[in-house]
């Protein structure tokens, strides 16, 4: 059963895996390489979420079996010491330790672990970085990216290389460590763990309060429709720009096509930025028109491009056609959305009860529609039940946050327990109710991890960082995604096992060790990480959540030019008319 348990819980991850990877990026365009790397990174850390309470269950179990080891070893020592004197032996007590149903054999987790928690930082620090290069590149040939990616990964592989170098002269010449192979590994696992922490409580502290408080909000029609014109007005403006972006690369892959004419050593290159980028077909009709090519090319001397800045111009072409195609499918999946909550809004107030669309589809209704979802059903779903469900879900959320602050703020206190996570825990363990015990640790940790990755969906740096729905990821932003969750999980895991107190390094209980915390090796290697950081560190995601609930962030943004939603600001007012004035249009232009 166990076996059955944990094949059932890879399938189910790697489905999962693959069906976020399908919703952001293009199986049909992207680099296979670059989907593969990233598929792998999402899966590995969705996996460790899956089967670290398996994990639990399976110490849990392991340790009443050693407890029992134990208590029959003194029985014996005890019966034997006190045969001459006493007649009858001591009654040995014994716990009866009830097996899991989904108990792993010992031996697999720890080579478990050792595989997962290895290739997801050897994507994490070597391939992934080299793939973002690589995928970015506008090289011809795959030799000419390889060579761009190691020239951009020059410096930041030396500077690990530095930092590694230096650590490992301070340790050999400090006469308190000892240089062991050990130790080294486990001073590069609490490396990359503290700073995989420090990044995580930045992420939790936003998520915990962004989380509830978005739930809450999506049950304020007015709200949404409001953020709606807010984000149709920017999402306008940056579609502008995309075009005029556009429009300029274009003017000058036009200008290179002119003077590199046919039979040209370089024409091919020509060809591959208007095939292989995928420029809009109203593009390469202009340059179709504006070019001969069977005037053949003659060298006199006439300037022509160099191939390096062919290779720059391909990069920008592959940016702005991208970027192009990007805002054009977010626009119309924003009317879309815009044009729904109008709908509702308008629906609110109907007498009849029945759900009327602006815009019905052409389609016959199915079997579900016709039956199920009626416009009747519909009408009490989206204008009466939908609302109060987010309120009670973003009430429910409300109180998980605040118990997982309170926990992370308590958590090294075991005499008395104040972490609530580590007393469900305990309190299940003394019953050994297994399914309890899982199930508590999957949700907990499950809604740590939706947290710190759906914060991380949702923040964009820029056009440099931007996980956009719809399959319309860039290469770099995939990777970049696939490498932050492999450097954030494992100290997320970590936290979340100091949370329940099965951390010993962290709770400095006596208890056996989980798998997972076992490869990790012993943090007191570096006493001021285990004893200090690790502890108290997290006691900042109190002061992050109040810079979020009072959106500090938002108003410096706002400060410094970038446009925030903000329900009592001037500048939000006018977008959000400018908004629905092009919502207006756009309805129009549909009818």
């Amino acid at each position: 059963m166990s076996g059955a348990a944990l094949a059932l819980e890879v399938v189910v991850v790697f489905f999962l895996a693959l069906f976020l990877l399908h919703r952001y990026g293009d199986f049909r365009k992207q680099h296979r390489m670059v989907l593969f790397a990233t598929l792998l990174a999402w899966f590995l850390c969705f996996l460790i979420v899956f089967i670290l309470p398996l994990d639990v269950s399976t110490t849990i179990y392991n340790q009443c079996m050693d407890d029992n080891k134990v208590h029959l070893v003194l029985s014996n020592t005890f019966t034997q010491d006190n045969s001459s004197n006493s007649s009858t032996s001591p009654t040995r007590v014994t716990k009866t330790c009830y097996k899991p149903w989904s108990y792993i054999p010992d031996g697999i987790l720890p080579v478990f672990w050792r595989v997962v928690y290895w290739t997801s930082q050897f994507l994490t620090w070597l391939l992934i970085p080299f793939m973002q290069s690589y995928a970015r590149s506008g090289g011809f040939s795959i030799s000419g990216k390889i060579k761009t990616a190691l020239i951009e990964n020059a410096i930041y592989y030396g500077t690990y290389l530095l930092i590694f170098c230096s650590l490992l002269i301070y340790v050999a010449v400090s006469p308190q460590w000892h240089l062991t192979w050990s130790g080294l590994r486990t001073i590069g696992i609490t490396a990359a763990n503290t700073w995989g922490l420090f990044l995580l409580v930045l992420l939790l502290g936003y998520g915990l309060v962004e989380i509830p408080r978005s739930c809450w909000r999506a049950s304020c029609h007015g709200h949404l429709l409001a953020k709606t014109y807010f984000k149709a007005a920017k999402l306008m403006t940056e579609k502008a720009d995309a075009e005029e972006i556009l429009e300029d690369v274009m003017e000058d892959v036009k200008t290179v096509s002119e003077t590199i004419k046919y039979n040209h050593p370089l024409r091919k290159c020509i060809d591959t930025i208007l095939k292989k980028a995928s420029c809009p077909l109203e593009y390469q009709e202009k340059l179709g028109r504006n070019m001969d090519d069977y005037e053949d090319f003659d060298d006199k001397g006439n300037p022509y491009p160099s191939k390096k800045s062919l290779v720059k111009l391909h990069k920008q072409v592959i940016y702005a056609v991208q970027r192009h195609n990007r805002t054009h499918v977010q626009w119309q999946i924003l009317l879309d959305e815009a044009f729904h909550l109008e709908d509702v809004a308008k629906n609110e107030t109907s007498p009849s009860r029945q759900f009327v669309h602006s815009f019905p589809s052409a389609d016959a209704p199915g079997w579900i529609n016709k039956y199920l979802y009626s416009p009747k059903a519909e009408w009490y779903w989206e204008c009466v039940l939908r609302r109060w469900c987010y309120r009670v879900l973003a009430v429910l959320l409300c109180v998980f946050s605040v118990a997982v602050v309170w926990s992370e703020c308590t958590f090294f206190s075991t005499q008395p327990v104040l972490s609530l996570f580590a007393v469900f825990i305990q309190l299940a363990e003394r019953d050994y109710n297994y399914v309890y015990i899982e199930m508590a640790c999957f949700i907990t940790i499950f809604f740590l991890c939706y947290c710190v990755y759906s914060t991380v969906f949702r923040i964009r740096v820029f056009n440099y960082y931007y996980l956009a729905p719809h399959h319309q990821t860039d290469a770099y932003s995939l990777q970049f995604s696939g490498m932050l969750f492999c450097r954030l999980t494992p100290p997320l895991c970590l936290n979340f096992l100091g949370v329940i107190h099965m951390d010993s390094t962290i709770s400095h209980q006596d208890r056996k060790q989980t798998a997972y915390t076992s490869i990790m090796g012993s943090m007191q290697v570096l006493s001021i990480i285990a004893n200090g950081f690790y502890i108290y560190y997290p006691m900042l995601i109190v002061l992050l959540c109040i810079a979020t609930y009072f959106s500090l962030g938002t108003r410096c943004l706002n400060l410094l030019g970038f446009q925030q939603f903000m329900g009592d600001n001037d500048l939000t007012s006018d977008l959000v008319d400018e908004g629905r004035e092009l919502i207006r249009r756009g309805t129009a232009g549909c009818r």
